[in-house]
């Protein structure tokens, strides 16, 4: 019995893994031959060369780089861009180097948010236009299909506020029938022309990749198609485990290499086809079945459209807590997981980016050629990351072994580059726009710290005890927020010594995010001085924070809480960015929905 209850257990892991983490990666059959055919036309040699680098680029990188080195380097069994910068900075003494790390991450994050946008457009609108293929549906204009890929993105985003806890327990089951199918049709396809099994060969990526010179290198950016969404291997690897996703993986890959050598059988027999080769191949195989087909594949791009945009809820919250994104308005949609995590005003840029990435661009074509470029960065930087840590750790082989992926990943980036002028720009203006964001609200909160003049905790312990010595002091307690306790904010100095506002019981809060990823602790560090306390919470900066049951769980009843409200005054641009941004976003006490009835705000002006 308890060996049963294991196995399912084992079983609904890998299900579940097939629903959250491979969506994207699990719906790159749809498109990718066919961008590859827009640029070479098929012939055997053709067919047996793109067959042969998507293989081996599913083998290299996300097999080698995602399932094998990067998922070896989790933290506290979370993954993420985030996590290699936490795991790699105290590996490090220059603060030169710390920084560039820094601006790594800050890219990789950026270009990930980039291709949260381009992903949903062009996987909804390709499975949309297989519905030409449908008789009744043949003299539909591009124009109404990219009305229908429209309304199907518009219900996908306002569903998000509502949380998809409900509907995430399906999500795995139709991804293991969408993968099932893919895996049918192709081996289906495949023995009617077994001799596209010597396409497994690496030799006949070796020699398109050489005989066709430049060509092969601007064939590279379509490549890379496949292996879109290998990156969620690592990503979500805190939500669901290691071995549940590279359980999920070795059935996928098995499914997706079965559907590609399946889509190269049928090309050899159907050389005259150079779009849509996923659809036709499942129309040649059953016309009855066809129609079922588009509405599964409808399902598994939505799916594969909502893994990526709860990642993106997620890496933006884990910038929240860690400093380097603004305290964007948060709701919880879970009661269970608490990863999941809705950010309205992503929401809302991520829906009108997509839509105006499917007006813009019209057909998935033309999506596809200007995808790839974010992706391709993005693990770029992770493979650069990796290869730090493994030399930092004298880990020689991995280090090598990541050396030589980063090199490829980078080769893949610059044959991306050349998509530019088909509109790949898109992706870089779109991640600028957070990374700008970043930049400017990492280095406008240093450059604030020190315009406010904090005072040292002794010092500021030196001019309290004279003081409380002979002052009035109120009934109660009050709850004093600070950034950094060994460096106490000017407004608590402005509201005791100056004001002389002093309460029996005065504590000191401060919110420590720690390395991890999980975990909440509240606790006194003893007494400064007479009426006078310390209050530290430490958090994981995965963690979802109630400070008011904490400070309930400690007995900690106040009569007022105190926050700081910097007023900044500027002349330099960059800074009037920053503090547009910080009037924007939810002030401490509405990010952390604390009681208003108690909450009093002390204005500081700051020169900057």
């Amino acid at each position: 019995m308890a060996t049963s209850t294991h196995t399912q257990g084992r079983l609904s892991g890998v299900v579940k893994s097939l629903g959250v983490v491979f969506g994207d990666i699990g719906t790159s059959p749809i498109y990718t031959l066919g961008a590859l055919l827009s640029h070479i036309p098929a012939t055997k040699e053709s067919i047996f060369g793109f067959v042969s680098l998507i293989t081996w680029t599913l083998i290299l990188l996300v097999f080698v780089q995602y399932a094998w080195l990067a998922m070896s380097l989790g933290k506290k069994g979370e993954g993420g861009t985030i996590v290699l910068k936490e795991i790699l900075q105290p590996l490090l003494q220059s603060p030169k180097h710390i920084a560039i790390v820094s601006f790594l991450a800050f890219i990789g994050i950026s270009l990930f948010i980039g291709d949260g946008v381009i992903t949903p457009a062009v996987s909804i609108l390709s499975a949309v236009e297989g519905l030409t293929f449908i008789s009744m549906f043949k003299t539909l204009s591009q124009t109404t299909l990219m009305f229908f890929a429209s309304i199907i993105t518009i219900i996908l985003f306002v569903f998000q506020k509502r949380g998809t806890e409900k509907v995430a327990s399906a999500f795995g089951p139709i991804m293991l029938i969408w993968f099932l199918t893919l895996g049918i049709s192709g081996f289906y396809s495949m023995i009617q022309a077994p001799g596209i099994l010597q396409a497994l060969n690496p030799w006949y990526a070796i020699t398109f990749i050489f005989e066709h010179g430049f060509m092969s290198f601007f064939i590279l950016s379509a490549v890379i198609l496949c292996a879109t969404g290998g990156e969620a291997l690592y990503a979500d690897m805190g939500h669901l485990g290691r071995q549940p996703i590279l359980r999920a993986w070795y059935f996928v890959f098995v499914m997706l290499i079965l559907n590609y050598l399946g889509q190269g059988a049928f090309l050899l027999q159907n050389p005259t086809i150079s779009d849509k080769i996923l659809q036709q191949m499942i129309l040649s195989q059953s016309s009855f079945l066809y129609s079922p087909f588009v509405m599964l594949s409808l399902m598994a791009t939505v799916i594969a459209s909502q893994a990526l945009i709860s990642g993106v809820f997620s890496i933006v919250y884990q910038g929240i807590t860690t400093g380097i994104i603004p305290r964007l308005k948060v709701d919880y949609t879970s009661s269970k997981l608490r990863t999941q995590v809705y950010v309205g005003s992503i929401n809302t840029m991520l829906l009108l980016a997509i839509l105006f990435m499917i007006l813009t661009f019209g057909a998935s074509s033309n999506l596809t050629d200007a995808y790839g470029l974010a992706v391709t960065g993005d693990m770029t930087i992770t493979g650069t990351l990796m290869a730090w840590i493994f030399f930092r750790r004298n880990w020689k082989s991995k280090m090598g072994i990541a050396v030589a992926l980063t090199i490829i990943n980078f080769t893949f980036f610059c044959s991306c580059l050349c998509k530019i002028p088909n509109g790949a720009y898109w992706s870089l203006i779109i991640a600028l726009f957070p990374l700008a964001m970043i930049l400017i609200y990492t280095r406008g909160q240093k450059r604030l710290q020190e315009a406010m003049s904090p005072v040292p905790l002794e010092h500021f312990v030196e001019q309290y005890i004279p003081f409380q010595e002979d002052a009035p002091r109120l009934k109660g307690a009050a709850l004093f927020f600070i950034r950094d306790i060994k460096m106490i904010h000017s407004y608590v100095v402005k509201t005791i010594l100056e004001n002389n506002i002093l309460y029996e019981d005065n504590i000191l809060i401060s919110v420590v995010t720690r390395d991890d990823p999980f975990g909440v602790i509240g606790f006194f560090k003893g007494s400064l001085a007479p009426g006078i306390r310390i209050f530290e919470i430490h958090r994981g900066y995965m963690e979802v924070l109630d400070i008011d049951r904490i400070l309930k769980n400690a007995s900690i009843s106040a009569q007022v809480i105190f926050y700081g409200i910097e007023e900044i005054t500027t002349k330099n641009i960059v800074w009037k960015f920053y503090s547009a941004i910080k009037r924007l976003v939810p002030t401490f006490v509405q990010f952390y929905k604390l009681p208003p009835d108690k909450v009093h705000g002390v204005i500081t002006m700051v020169t900057m």
